[in-house]
């Protein structure tokens, strides 16, 4: 979304900067002056009524304007001009009446964060400006939710546990000789996290978050010493996400620094249809590094930054200007703090005593994972992830996990894109894209010749003509080499889905809230027009709660095969048309296996009656390091 990228306001720079004092036991005061008390007005006696009837008309005071209200009034106007567009499907005209309303709010010299109701109408416009992108990029490939995990904080926000005196008594002391670029200090609230954190429940949360840090523990404290801001910050998102850049929270926060919308795009964190960069791990901490270090320049103090960090400046400076104290401690015996910022602070330090003291709290037992190695390669054209991995020999799923920011199956069109490869593949990657058209890159595929696999049955599988493959890898025969690598021309617009036989007993899925039918046909690998043919609907939403009727493709079943259900009913070849038997190099005899979470080579060759060592045998590249998602080969 081009207009957001890179926005960030100067007046947002700028703020209230409440001198810094040393540390002392009374709570500081704000450094603006408290509002005079309020005086009742003094009461009159009676007065005598005027003789004359006609009332003396008071001469009319004309309001000074608010600046705040008269400049949503011009972002109101030109917002609902774009609504008007948007319903009208005039999407080029809605964007430049959004972008117009987007623009207003920022230039002017009025500072968004300190205001509520400019921080409310900026989200609103940052929303409809994403609706937009989303409605006129729907029909690109890969239609997927973006995937997420529940954010940890969540959890501990949620939790009361009493204070045990042992572990505040061992924390105590710990603090007194624990070394921090950040003020340290040990209370209840912060033992009561400690308690938490040092509990099962609170500890497994603790050691997986401090596992994973290990990939990204080198990464921020660069970005850190370059901004200028204290190290020990990263202790904020092990707290929030447990560096988890899928994180999201009930809130709507999303990476591992759990930015909300609107103040990503302040930072110039990108979103839109085919990214969101709040999950991008590099860019999402260094938007975090600038926008902890202008919240610590406008309120002097580290806690009173992490706490509008939270909630927001606006929701810190009212309370500051409220009760005349910025001292989060005094706000937060005052009450005037919304609950789970009242926590956010006592966690995060609690975390930080804790890593700090890592034999105290048994945390040395924990390995931290390794930091990813890997290549980039910067792209203007859009491909297709499952090309990417056939290209390179990896999985769907380890690209996604090296492209956090990625929403969808395909990288962006119209924009660049940095996209991450295993390491030591980027030449690979390169030269396998010389062979595939540049428009063609979200479609064709490459296919890895395996044991019983021939032209006729490759050509079955892609609904690709035989003679198109061989044209395009410049084969003259109907031999294929085994281990070879060819490319499939799939044409556009074509799917596996549309020649596929399904099955003939209905499985019903109940909708959950965030499901598209785009979604349901991508998790079912159905297509789209056969879900609302089956369910009889129109559009692309579904209401959640509703049940759909969906019938399963058939794996490796054309569709004059399907008048049985029978997925082990005997197949027919491609050349004779006489059941295959069971040969075991007959491509009918094989069938493939999508590995669910939790499943192992043991499980899966139980399930399907082969053996370890056999899937070991026609999987050796998958079997060395099985991940959910990935496809397994299974011959009988």
């Amino acid at each position: 979304m081009k207009i957001l990228r890179g926005m960030v306001p100067v007046a947002l720079l700028a703020g209230l900067v409440f001198g810094t004092a040393c540390e002392t036991s009374q709570p500081k005061r704000a450094a603006a002056s408290l509002p005079t008390e309020a005086k009742a007005p003094e009461i009159a006696g009676p007065v005598a009524q005027p003789t004359d009837p006609k009332p003396k008309i008071q001469p009319q005071v004309n309001p000074k304007p608010d600046p705040a209200e008269a400049l949503i009034a011009q972002a109101e106007k030109q917002y609902a001009a774009g609504q008007a567009n948007y319903r009208a499907d005039h999407l080029e005209a809605a964007k430049q009446n959004f972008d117009q309303a987007f623009n207003t709010l920022l230039s002017s010299n009025l500072d968004i964060r300190n205001d509520e109701r400019l921080e409310r109408e900026f989200d609103k416009i940052v929303e409809a400006v994403h609706e937009l992108e989303m409605a006129a990029l729907r029909q690109g490939d890969g239609f997927t939710e973006p995937r997420s995990e529940p954010a940890p904080i969540d959890e501990a926000n949620d939790i009361t546990f009493p204070v045990d005196p042992n572990v505040r008594a061992t924390a105590e002391a710990e603090i007194k000789t624990t070394k921090s670029d950040l003020p340290l200090v040990l209370n209840d609230q912060v033992a009561m996290f400690i308690n938490y954190y040092s509990s099962p429940r609170g500890r497994a949360t603790l050691e997986r978050a401090w596992a994973r840090s290990g990939r990204y523990r080198d990464m921020v404290a660069r970005i850190f010493k370059e901004e200028g801001v204290p190290q020990d910050l990263i202790y904020l998102a092990q707290a929030e996400s447990g560096f988890q850049p899928l994180a999201l929270s009930r809130a709507g926060a999303r990476g591992m620094w759990q930015f909300m919308a609107g103040s990503g795009a302040l930072y110039g964190l990108e979103r839109n249809w085919w990214v969101d960069d709040r999950q991008d791990p590099e860019k999402a901490t260094r938007a975090a590094a600038r926008h902890l270090k202008d919240l610590y320049k406008q309120f002097g103090d580290w806690y009173l930054a992490m706490a509008a960090y939270n909630s927001g400046a606006s929701t810190v400076q009212h309370a500051v200007e409220r009760t005349g104290y910025a001292d989060f401690w005094e706000l937060y015996r005052r009450g005037v703090l919304p609950q789970e910022t009242r926590n956010y602070v006592p966690i995060i330090l609690a975390e930080t005593i804790m890593a700090k003291n890592p034999e105290q709290y048994g945390l040395q037992r924990v390995a931290p994972d390794p930091a990813p190695q890997m290549d980039q390669v910067t792209i203007d054209y859009p491909v297709d992830l499952r090309l990417v991995a056939e290209c390179v020999d990896t999985s769907v799923n380890y690209l996604q996990e090296l492209n956090p920011s990625l929403l969808r199956m395909t990288t962006p069109k119209d924009q660049s894109f940095t996209l991450n490869l295993p390491a030591g593949s980027r030449e690979k990657y390169e030269n396998a894209m010389t062979a595939i058209p540049p428009d063609m890159r979200t479609w064709w595929r490459y296919h890895h010749v395996e044991y019983g696999d021939t032209l006729a049955s490759i050509a079955h599988k892609y609904h690709t003509p035989s003679s198109s493959i061989a044209e395009a890898n410049g084969l003259t025969g109907a031999d294929v080499k085994v281990g070879s690598k060819l490319i499939i021309p799939v044409a556009p617009g074509r799917s596996n889905t549309e020649t596929a036989s399904y099955s003939r007993h209905a499985t019903h899925y109940k909708v959950r809230k965030g499901d598209t039918l785009y979604s349901i046909a991508d998790d079912f690998e159905v297509s789209v027009n056969k879900l609302r043919k089956w369910n009889h609907l129109r559009g692309t939403t579904v209401a959640p709660g509703r049940t759909l009727v969906i019938y399963k493709p058939l794996a490796g079943v054309s569709s004059e095969e399907a008048s049985s259900d029978n997925r082990s009913a005997p197949l027919k070849t491609a050349k004779t048309g006489k059941s295959g038997g069971s040969k075991s190099s007959s491509p009918a005899a094989a069938k493939y296996h999508k590995v669910k979470k939790g499943e192992t080579l043991s499980s899966i060759a139980e399930s399907n009656h082969t053996s370890v060592a056999a899937l070991k045998r026609d999987n050796p590249k998958l079997a060395a390091d099985l991940r959910a998602g990935d496809v397994l080969l299974i011959r009988k």
